[in-house]
């Protein structure tokens, strides 16, 4: 009597194997993104630590997952990508696999009350991306049922591997990787989730935009934004009662970060601090890798910069190369990062 046996393959042999197939993928031209874990801990931040922990709360996902960490700590998702609504992988099984998962965004109800609970409790984005909350924060955001991560029934999974199961271990590999890239990348949660990370720290935040008067930002928000929101198209009456005040006062104020559209480059050093460099990144959508050859340097430089509390010191290519990315759209970016 003949029956079939799967024939065993050992980890280096896969792990060989995915290294072959992301080397094929890159000599077609195509830019891959593997998913790298150290050690065997997935995840080791605030946000992918909590992404992980919010998918393992759900019995229908509990007792499949854990079938993909080995697939992911042995490097075998050789692809992945997060948009708005969408996770795109390439899963290295017994040949190559396509992976996409699907997330509904967020209801604009429920965002509308994370940002009301947390009103006032962030003190910049910087604070956020690094998962520097307050345990009333952390509550709130995730919330098996109110918090920003997705409800099983908000998530649609695809594969196109033989296995007949919901969740096969190419797509348990590619959640886990989620909360793999989430350590270095936590905006892509509120990306995935269609919401923008920057309104949990604005949403507090009253700024007139009154004619001929200052906008005014409340509590931390120099160190949040970084840049001089002061208008320098004062009308030629604000401008005589201004120079009218000031007049006989000497007062020495550091000077701001400044876009193209403030008046940078008229002769002002443009100044960045590191939260600059991670709004900077996070409005363009970029990885830190991605981000470093658009401003010509390394992505260890990067990190460098966004954990820097204070004034960076830098370059002055790099301060041109900044100065040039603030005013610049995603689709430049893109364009630019193609060409390079």
């Amino acid at each position: 009597m003949s029956y079939y046996r799967r024939s065993h393959v050992s980890v280096a042999a896969r792990r060989a194997k995915a290294i072959r197939e992301i080397a094929k993928l890159r000599k077609k031209g195509i830019e891959v993104c593997p998913v790298k874990t150290e050690g065997r801990k997935i995840a080791k931040t605030f946000w992918g630590q909590a992404w992980c922990d919010h998918l393992e709360k759900f019995s229908d996902y509990s007792n499949r997952l854990p079938r993909g960490k080995s697939y992911l700590r042995n490097g075998l998702v050789c692809h992945m990508e997060i948009s708005e609504g969408s996770v795109e992988a390439l899963v290295s099984g017994s040949q190559m696999y396509t992976v996409s998962v699907s997330i509904a965004p967020l209801r604009s109800k429920r965002w509308d009350a994370i940002k009301k609970h947390c009103m006032g409790q962030i003190g910049s984005v910087l604070e956020l991306l690094q998962g520097r909350l307050s345990d009333n924060v952390m509550e709130i955001v995730t919330h098996a049922k109110t918090g920003l991560f997705p409800h099983p029934s908000e998530i649609t999974l695809d594969c196109d591997c033989p296995d007949w199961s919901s969740l096969c271990k190419h797509l348990a590999a590619t959640l886990y990787g989620v909360g793999a890239m989430l350590d270095s990348q936590p905006e892509l949660l509120f990306k995935l989730r269609g919401v923008s990370h920057e309104e949990m720290i604005s949403a507090d935040i009253p700024i007139s935009d009154s004619p001929g008067k200052r906008r005014r930002i409340s509590g931390d928000a120099g160190e949040v934004f970084g840049i001089d929101l002061d208008s320098d198209e004062e009308s030629g009456a604000s401008k005589k009662t201004g120079e009218a005040k000031r007049r006989g006062k000497k007062r020495k104020m550091p000077e701001p970060a400044r876009t193209e559209a403030d008046g940078a480059g008229r002769g002002r050093q443009p100044v960045f601090k590191g939260i600059d460099v991670v709004k900077m990144r996070a409005r363009l959508g970029l990885d830190r890798s991605q981000f470093a050859r658009l401003i010509g340097t390394s992505s260890s430089s990067v990190r460098a910069w966004e954990n820097s509390a204070g004034q960076l010191n830098l370059r002055k290519k790099s301060v041109r190369a900044l100065k040039r990315a603030v005013g610049m759209k995603i689709s430049q970016a893109r364009k630019e990062l193609g060409s390079a």
